[in-house]
């Protein structure tokens, strides 16, 4: 792929953006963050315009640890494309590490808009209002969550642990069997289980 996307480099400047953020792109998932950081310079200097450019420089600013950079690459990225789902997620996520909630909440709220389904958004959303201590609304996302992915063991001991939380016994011993049942090998699973026998 590499090989292939590089020959695509001296083409005029639309192409060669798209060459580049493919590059950049590939290099990131490679972990190698000075090659991806460049390819992302090439394709943000060929085409300003590009949103995936523009997120994949985001990202390379990111995992390099400027936050606030790479939210600036994302928003830049926002208001070229509305719908660039990656560059409102990457937003959201890094709003988050901000510990910015609210905006990271309005990121997600927009982004469930677009994509109802997405278990990943489903999550994010959970996860922020667990953050901002709403487990009400946590439990109602991670509700959603599972309607989207039944069987996912990791969500359905979040869900026990936050019923547990709130005091609802028997929801939170049903999450936790249901979790089990998914995934026997979990500890702190088993430890709930255990001590609620003993109870």
């Amino acid at each position: 792929a590499l090989e292939t996307l590089k020959m695509f480099e001296k083409k005029d400047s639309r192409v060669k953006s798209a060459a580049a953020t493919n590059l950049s792109f590939l290099y990131y998932l490679g972990n190698e963050l000075e090659q991806a950081t460049n390819y992302a310079d090439l394709a943000v200097n060929s085409d300003r315009y590009n949103p995936a450019a523009l997120t994949n420089k985001g990202n390379t600013v990111f995992a390099n640890g400027d936050c606030e950079k790479a939210a600036e690459f994302y928003k830049e990225a926002l208001r070229n494309d509305s719908l660039c789902t990656e560059a409102l997620y990457n937003l959201g996520l890094t709003y988050k590490k901000l510990n910015r909630m609210d905006e990271a909440l309005d990121c997600f709220l927009k982004l469930h808009a677009i994509l109802p389904n997405s278990a990943q958004v489903l999550y994010q959303l959970a996860s922020i209002y667990q953050t901002m201590e709403d487990p009400n609304q946590a439990i109602e996302w991670l509700l959603q969550l599972i309607s989207v992915v039944p069987t996912d063991p990791h969500v359905l001991s979040k869900l026990g642990n936050l019923y547990d939380t709130e005091g609802d016994k028997s929801q939170a011993f049903h999450y936790y069997c249901e979790s089990y049942r998914y995934f026997p090998s979990n500890i702190e699973v088993i430890e709930w289980l255990g001590a609620y026998y003993i109870d």
